[in-house]
């Protein structure tokens, strides 16, 4: 049995053991496995671009189809613009088109998404991902122009990232196929964790449209849905797992996709190692640069204030995981 995509979108037949094979015709068509990229920082909060260069290099050697940058895990929240560019230039310009590089615009409201956009073209980025607009007390319909004025301004493909639980907005799955007919959206990345919603857009949609998982955990039951690839924070750590999943999947080995599945379970565990004294980014994104650094991947494991840091114990904890899971 082959993973059930919709006609045209993309096809079973893409393995994602190749950095180049999955972007054929174009953003629209993307799929496979595509990590939102971390954002190294020195111990001055400044960003490294050493240690990202090699995480790039870390990921790409993984076999990862396409790079997300400035995203969640890239604590895009906490990077000043100046930094922003920085993460921009400096993927970009190393990638030299190998893989797509997809750029998170994530602000408030259009007009400051709109700026982030022009910088991100600027640099080279393949596409554009926007949350709706936050902060602000937003209608469905303001969304929709929100989406529709960044797809018309932008130049670039825009893919909707659906995070209700930092956006307080959910995106529906009505929504979202309105603006994929229209053409304003290339695909969406769903971390919202609501699976009936990722399933009513996959059987919804007519046109090219990559839907794309935003959740470590249930990756191999989304690909059985029919959802084209996965955005795993954890791909940062272990890029070649999701990689075997995803071809696993792709060739209708579901039981030995559930295997990799639960040893990915299994190490997502180092999310968790932070507890209640710490906010949920401190404790993730703390843990997904503890484990880089003790990959030898990247120099410093600090995280961008005000995050609260790991302390010996949970590092060593996360050491312990990534042993289990085969990685040290």
């Amino acid at each position: 049995m082959t993973i059930p995509h919709v006609a045209e979108a993309a096809t079973p037949s893409h393995v994602a053991g190749s950095a180049t094979s999955s972007h054929v015709a174009g953003p629209a068509t993307l799929s496979g496995v595509i990590p939102p990229v971390c954002t190294p920082m020195t111990p001055e909060y400044e960003v490294d671009t050493v240690s990202l260069v090699r995480l790039v290099d870390h990921l790409i050697d993984g076999g990862v189809d396409a790079l997300f940058v400035l995203g969640s895990s890239s604590e895009v929240a906490y990077l000043t613009d100046a930094q922003r560019r920085t993460v921009l230039d400096t993927v970009a310009g190393h990638v030299g088109g190998q893989v797509p590089v997809l750029a998170g615009v994530i602000d408030m409201t259009t007009p400051r998404v709109l700026e982030h956009a022009r910088v991100a073209a600027e640099a080279g980025a393949s596409g554009l991902v926007a949350t709706a607009p936050f902060y602000t007390r937003t209608h469905p319909e303001e969304i929709r122009t929100h989406f529709r004025t960044i797809a018309q301004r932008a130049g670039l493909p825009v893919y909707a990232y659906d995070l209700p639980v930092s956006v307080h907005t959910k995106l529906s799955a009505g929504l979202v196929l309105e603006l994929a007919a229209e053409g304003v959206l290339a695909g969406l990345k769903d971390s919202s964790g609501d699976d009936g919603g990722l399933r009513a857009v996959v059987m919804g949609r007519e046109a090219p449209f990559s839907v794309l998982t935003g959740s470590e955990v249930t990756v191999d039951s989304a690909l059985w849905m029919g959802a084209d690839g996965v955005v795993p924070g954890l791909g940062n750590v272990d890029p070649q797992g999701y990689v075997e999943l995803y071809r696993c999947a792709s060739q209708g080995d579901w039981e030995a996709a559930r295997a990799e599945q639960e040893r990915l379970v299994r190490l997502f565990e180092i999310v968790h190692v932070g507890g209640d004294r710490m906010g949920g980014s401190s404790s993730g994104l703390g843990a997904f640069k503890a484990a880089l650094h003790l990959r030898g991947v990247i120099d410093c494991p600090i995280t961008a204030l005000p995050q609260i840091p790991l302390n010996e114990d949970e590092v060593g904890r996360i050491g312990k995981l990534l042993a289990g899971a085969g990685l040290l």
